[in-house]
């Protein structure tokens, strides 16, 4: 079979679409002159002189009457060009463009033009083949070796043109390297469609219904040209083949540009530097890929960056996102993850968002069994520490710390806000629940206040919940604090010699809950062990469990208290009395984390069922929905955190002194977060190792900063002030 075919020497620019694909009456511009539809230009052919000017000027054309300008038309700006072609030219004024201190004329020279459509005031220097584009106005094309469009041109969307096999569809291989787990990528598409697809693989009418709405969402016709936005700047670029571009973009220096949607506007501008090498992808608005990254079969959410040589490889990158210097493959990443350091990979993993894989940190290799099909997965707030290394399949829940350590079996670690710790010395694994509450406060609240200041997102298309006590955390504390009454009960039957087994589930609650009542020094003498945690014979033993379960049962108060007081404040006529005719009813166990909006399970169940029923036929719609649920979210989120109350009280309908007792114990709450976030703070600077590389005092906090100047903490501390006001106010709503 000929690879390299001989062809008349009049085709070139001509036959963009095979006859075969073309509807009757139409020609091979027919697609092309839709898509400059609602661009109002004013063409005309040639004269006479001007072809012959251009023609001193060392232009060529195999074809003048098929080129075309537009007034006021100047050919002393172009030259040393050739035309193959339908090539049609905005206005070329004399003038000179300037982009960050880069000025260059507006102009064509030393190009070949091959059925190209130009905008205004556009300046294309020094591109070698630029073939099949729709350039915008005021655009600067400099230096690029190829640049040309398909007819088969996808743009990184996950279809197939006509006449085309099945098996030239682009997939997104995410979480699971064995393709089961695999999503078609497209341009809009945002972590929450990526998850349904990726999670719901038992639906397989949902499944089908997700490909045709994604096939249907882009027209299957053979011709479509690719696009350069308007004052979009492409300099030094070696190759660029079937990409559409968004306006105002910047690319300088790439290497290969390959089926790609880059979206960029003059609000949210993306920029593609030096040695980048993309191929089959979808890149979100506001995006920053540079410093020899490479990207293959990938999606990035708007404001994410990828630099310093990251790989990036069957994976989707969730908005407000970073990853430098790593290699990320085979995974589904939700928002605000981050990812800096050269010796670390991740692979085939769902993130849920808000995590940091650390240096060193290995969580791959997951050849577990005949087939590399395991996976892990991390609720939001998950931080691998320096050098953790994990086996797979392992799941982990909220805001999950990994101490320094080799982790040689796969886990389950249920208990969220937790730190984890392989003693080697007692060859054991260590959970410290509710750690980043108890002992890292300062880290927890700068989680939350850090995501919120990072979002630059001008599209918000993915909903996103960043505070770190929501449903999907609070649920999980709940079914801690049941594990740990459940385990301590045992714990305290073992040391006295008493029969757990043959007691029912409801005493050995209660037996717990007895025992979280009385002293710590009772609690501490137990050896509290965890159960199905990690894949192994070795005690999983629970450290400070007396600590935790409390500091789990504040957390749960303070978020029942806030979201209860923010339904009061919204609502100024209603008092805390009359709050149960409201927010009372069933307490919502299950919830989706729907890539970073957190949705009750069944309102997802109902979405899926509107797919697979015809209700719900396109991604727009499914948005909708996203958005619809986001609206109601509050108050869900207030009804959820009234029944929490109810159930710390056991009580279905609270009496007025559970609201005085709940008033000033959640300002009690209030102030210790604000002690402990600027305690935890402050044993960075007593510590007396950070101080031994400063000269002194004042070097340190011209360095650094002293901790009274830390705005989190003066954040907090004004926030803090604010509420406790607040709930003096609120005294007078019982």
């Amino acid at each position: 079979m000929d690879t390299v075919l001989l062809l008349p020497r009049d085709s070139l620019g001509r036959n963009f679409i095979p006859p075969e694909f073309l509807p009757t009456g139409a020609d091979e511009y027919y697609l092309r002159n839709k898509q400059l539809s609602n661009i109002s230009q004013q063409w005309r052919s040639l004269c006479p002189d001007e072809v012959e000017e251009l023609i001193r000027n060392n232009n060529f054309a195999d074809d003048w009457s098929t080129v075309f300008v537009t007034d006021p038309f100047n050919p002393q700006s172009i030259k040393n060009a050739r035309f193959f072609g339908l090539v049609r030219l905005g206005r070329f004024t004399n003038s000179i463009l300037d982009h960050h201190g880069f000025q260059i004329p507006v102009g064509i020279t030393n190009s070949t033009i091959v059925s190209c459509d130009i905008g205004n005031d556009s300046a294309i220097h020094n591109v070698h083949y630029l073939a099949h584009y729709i350039i915008g106005n005021r655009c600067v094309l400099v230096n690029i070796d190829e640049m040309l469009t398909t007819n088969t041109a996808k743009f990184g969307n996950g279809i197939v043109k006509d006449g085309e096999s099945e098996n030239v569809r682009i997939w997104l291989d995410v979480v699971n390297e064995n393709s089961t787990r695999r999503v078609l990528p497209f341009d809009g598409i945002i972590p929450a469609d990526a998850y349904l697809w990726m999670r719901y693989r038992d639906d397989s009418e949902l499944l089908r219904q997700f490909l045709k709405m994604v096939q249907k969402q882009f027209d299957s016709k053979r011709g479509y040209y690719g696009t350069i936005g308007d004052q979009c700047v492409i300099k030094s670029c070696k190759l660029v083949k079937d990409v559409r571009v968004g306006s105002h973009c910047y690319i300088e220096g790439a290497n290969t540009l390959k089926n790609l949607t880059i979206n960029s506007s003059e609000d949210e501008p993306t920029y593609i530097g030096e040695g980048v090498i993309l191929v089959n992808g979808i890149i979100g608005y506001g995006c920053r890929i540079f410093y020899n990254s490479i990207a293959d079969r990938f999606v990035m959410g708007n404001n994410s960056t990828l630099k310093y040589g990251a790989r990036l490889i069957h994976t989707f990158l969730g908005d407000n996102s970073t990853i430098s210097c790593c290699e990320v493959l085979n995974n589904l990443i939700f928002p605000a993850h981050e990812q800096h350091h050269n010796n670390s990979f991740l692979i085939a993993t769902h993130m849920m968002g808000q995590s940091n894989i650390a240096a060193g940190a290995t969580i791959g290799s997951n050849h577990n069994s005949r087939a590399n099909d395991n996976e892990i997965v991390a609720g939001r707030g998950f931080w691998a520490g320096l050098c953790t290394s994990l086996k797979h399949s392992s799941r982990f829940a909220s805001f999950t710390l990994l101490s320094k350590a080799d982790y040689p079996n796969e886990l389950n670690i249920i208990l969220p806000f937790s730190l984890l710790n392989n003693n080697y010395t007692l060859d054991r694994l260590e959970v410290l629940p509710a750690f980043w509450w108890l002992y890292n406060m300062y880290a927890l609240v700068r989680n939350t206040w850090k995501f919120q200041a990072r979002d630059k997102r001008k599209r918000k298309i993915q909903n996103i919940e960043y505070d770190f006590l929501a449903p999907d955390t609070v649920e999980e504390i709940l079914y801690a604090r049941y594990l740990l009454e459940l385990w301590t009960a045992k714990a305290y039957c073992l040391k006295h010699n008493e029969s757990f087994d043959t007691m029912m589930e409801e005493e050995r609650i209660a037996l717990g809950k007895d025992l979280f009542s009385r002293s710590q020094k009772e609690i501490d003498t137990l050896e509290v062990l965890g159960e199905m945690m990690e894949r192994s014979n070795r005690k999983v033993v629970i450290l400070k469990a007396f600590k935790a379960y409390h500091a789990y049962t504040d957390m749960l108060y303070y978020y029942a208290m806030k979201n209860i007081i923010q339904f009061l404040t919204n609502a100024p006529t209603e008092r805390f009395t009359t709050l149960h005719k409201h927010l009372a009813g069933e307490r919502v166990i299950s919830w989706v984390n729907l890539g970073g909006q957190i949705v009750p399970e069944y309102c997802v169940d109902e979405l899926r069922a509107n797919v697979r029923e015809g209700k719900i036929t396109t991604w727009d719609d499914i948005h909708q929905r996203y958005n619809e649920l986001w609206k109601k979210y509050p108050l869900e989120k207030q009804k959820h955190a009234y029944a929490v109350f109810c159930l710390l009280h056991n009580t279905p309908s609270p009496t007025e002194n559970h609201w005085h007792d709940a008033l000033t114990r959640v300002a009690t709450i209030q102030k210790f977060i604000c002690e402990q976030v600027y305690l935890s703070r402050k044993k960075d600077y007593n510590n007396y190792f950070r101080q031994i590389t400063y000269r002194n005092y004042d070097e340190m906090y011209a360095a650094g900063g002293s901790i009274e100047s830390n705005e989190l903490i003066q954040q907090v501390e004004r926030e803090t002030e604010e509420f406790i006001e607040l709930l003096k106010e609120m005294e007078h709503r019982i």
